[in-house]
């Protein structure tokens, strides 16, 4: 009985250093973190990123994009940058990434920072400062982000099924997001992501065509709005990059989407389970009518997500571990 109770003991002491660790990570992130060490890093990336955006406007969504999903794998640990090996598929070629561009911009971001600090920023705390760069050069908000995250070694193509996929429904983004520590709210404001960026035929194919037994077609989505979709993704499209930007001002950082959301103009599945509940489409409602409500409540769920620890160094090279 003891020895029962001593193993119970130190299995409940166990978790306790573990969650503690994971506080302690999450604590030692800080808007100041490189004042000292490095404190030119993050002009040298808004640099980078800015000019990024002038040759190619489809960069501000791919690098928020591709931060979501690093964060949502294994914490905000650089992971998705990671190249696949001749013994390992990475992160970035797992079915839901492969569309993820624009990876030349971190490239680019840590060879400058590299050149002034070496060994010292981190390449998730690079892609973390260029998804922040990426909404506030497209028009959006900007704030401090906490800044000390450590690289990560680990990155699995198969653990890129936990991404919330775009036909989920309300309870199972509610379970995605809640696995994270992340609310209904967070939710709804960092869905507003979708403000920027294009989606392909495949991820809203679900919703023109085949819908049910019943109907061709999605009944929640307003019907000329449908009819657009379903000419630019016929039934049988066999075009690799046809598809409909996420809003009517894809380049903009803006409360377009949840206007649009709240018209029957969604692109994804998601969205539009987002005002199948009183709260979230309150919610929704809320950020149709104030730019500055949703922005401030972005900001707010950008700062919590992007601080999901993870990672154990800084990494040289973004695609390699050291």
């Amino acid at each position: 009985m003891a020895a029962k109770n001593t193993n119970m003991f130190y299995l409940i002491f166990s978790f306790i250093i573990v969650g503690l660790a994971h506080l302690n990570l999450v604590n030692t992130l800080s808007a100041n973190y490189y004042d000292q060490t490095c404190p030119n890093a993050e002009s040298t990336i808004t640099s980078v990123v800015k000019k990024a955006m002038l040759n190619d406007p489809t960069v501000p969504a791919a690098l928020l994009r591709m931060h979501f999903h690093d964060c949502f794998i294994r914490g905000c640990d650089g992971s998705v940058l990671l190249n696949s090996t001749g013994k390992n598929k990475a992160e970035k070629d797992g079915p839901p990434n492969i569309s993820l561009h624009a990876f030349y911009v971190i490239d680019n971001s840590k060879k400058a920072v590299e050149a002034l600090c070496p060994k010292t920023v981190s390449c998730a705390d690079i892609l973390a400062l260029a998804a922040r760069d990426a909404v506030t050069l497209s028009g959006g908000p900007t704030w401090d982000v906490p800044k000390g995250r450590k690289d990560g070694r680990v990155s699995k193509a198969t653990e890129t099924r936990q991404l919330p996929a775009p036909t989920f429904n309300s309870s199972q983004l509610q379970q995605s997001f809640a696995q994270r520590g992340l609310s209904m709210d967070d939710l709804v404001a960092l869905s507003g992501g979708h403000t920027l960026g294009f989606a392909h035929c495949s991820s809203f194919q679900n919703r023109i065509h085949n819908f049910s037994s019943k109907q061709s077609v999605d009944p929640t989505l307003e019907s000329s709005f449908a009819a657009s979709l379903k000419s630019v993704c016929p039934a049988k499209n066999t075009a690799k990059n046809a598809g409909a930007n996420l809003d009517a001002t894809p380049t903009t950082f803006d409360n377009r989407y949840y206007k649009l959301l709240l018209q029957g103009k969604s692109i994804f599945s998601s969205d539009q389970s987002l005002i199948n509940s009183a709260k979230t489409k309150a919610l929704v409602s809320k950020f149709a009518s104030s730019q500055q409500e949703f922005q401030k409540a972005f900001v707010k769920s950008m700062i919590k997500m992007s601080s999901i620890s993870g990672g154990q160094e800084v990494r040289l090279d973004c695609r390699v571990v050291n």
